[in-house]
């Protein structure tokens, strides 16, 4: 773990297969990732830090990470699964 990272970042799998990486000591609370979602995905704890409140609803688009002044979200889209005749699924 880098030295500068006070505790480990958050880690969620939305059943999308999506993985969110959270830097919760870099969040300020600004709410712009949660402005910015077009799915309604995230929003702020009762600690004023970003959270996903809907995994289900993301669909990765990045715009939370895109738009967050403090680099506290990175958003990692999920490996598409190749089907049994070889196309990809």
């Amino acid at each position: 773990m880098k030295k500068f990272l006070l505790k480990p970042p958050e880690e969620l799998v939305t059943p999308a297969g999506h993985r969110f990486r959270i830097l919760r000591h870099f969040c300020k609370g600004c709410r712009i990732c949660v402005e910015f979602c077009p799915t309604g995905t995230l929003d702020l704890d009762d600690r004023f830090k970003v959270k996903v409140a809907h995994p289900e609803k993301c669909v990765a688009c990045r715009m939370c990470e895109l738009r967050c002044p403090d680099l506290a979200i990175y958003v990692t889209r999920a490996k598409k699964q190749k089907g049994q005749d070889g196309a990809e699924s």
